[in-house]
């Protein structure tokens, strides 16, 4: 779970106070939690913003709410404030926004992207290429999409059937199967053609 240092609880509280609006607490929470575009935020949450199902964690002089599909990737998150010359500088560390930390009770979709981000695409990425995670379809069927070189590429089924469908079937035995729903008739970014 996200912790917040001192010195981060003493500069909250005074920006909090500097709001001018009784109750009023933080929200961490990250954008695009488990993939590469993950953005940890924290924000003013004034009262009847938080969400129902927001963790709260009472600190000494303000609250935070913690989104709860956030949680997962904010495991060993620390907000931090240091003071400089120029004031201070507030940062949010989150080493596993991007991908949480994997358990045996992680979902499919977490286990699929932590084997995309991880293994297959840095592979792609030597061809401009990459994949994601569109979706998990009937518990059992990852849907992905190609973006990139691998777009309109013509070795895409061969890098699909014999890269990326054996490597998550391989890891994750409960998938039955893997498909594609990029449109590869769009060439312009094609490695091969």
């Amino acid at each position: 779970m996200v912790s917040i240092t001192e010195s981060a609880q003493e500069y909250l509280t005074q920006l909090l106070k500097k709001q001018n609006c009784e109750g009023i607490a933080v929200r961490v929470f990250i954008l695009d939690a488990g993939t590469p575009k993950a953005e940890t935020c924290i924000s003013f949450c004034r009262p009847g913003e938080e969400k129902g199902d927001d963790e709260v964690k009472q600190y000494e002089s303000f609250k935070a709410f913690i989104d709860l599909h956030s949680k997962p990737f904010l495991v060993d998150a620390v907000v931090d404030f240091a003071k400089d010359s120029m004031g201070g500088q507030l940062t949010i560390k989150a080493p596993n926004s991007r991908l949480p930390k994997l358990s045996d009770s992680s979902s499919i979709a977490d286990r699929v992207n932590y084997v995309l981000y991880n293994e297959v695409n840095p592979g792609l990425a030597a061809h401009g290429g990459n994949v994601t995670l569109e979706e998990i379809f009937e518990d059992d069927v990852a849907v992905l999409r190609f973006g990139g070189g691998c777009q309109g590429c013509g070795m895409v089924d061969v890098t699909l059937k014999q890269g990326v469908e054996k490597t998550l079937l391989t890891q994750i035995p409960e998938l039955r199967e893997v498909r594609d729903v990029t449109d590869h008739t769009v060439k312009e970014n094609a490695f091969y053609q």
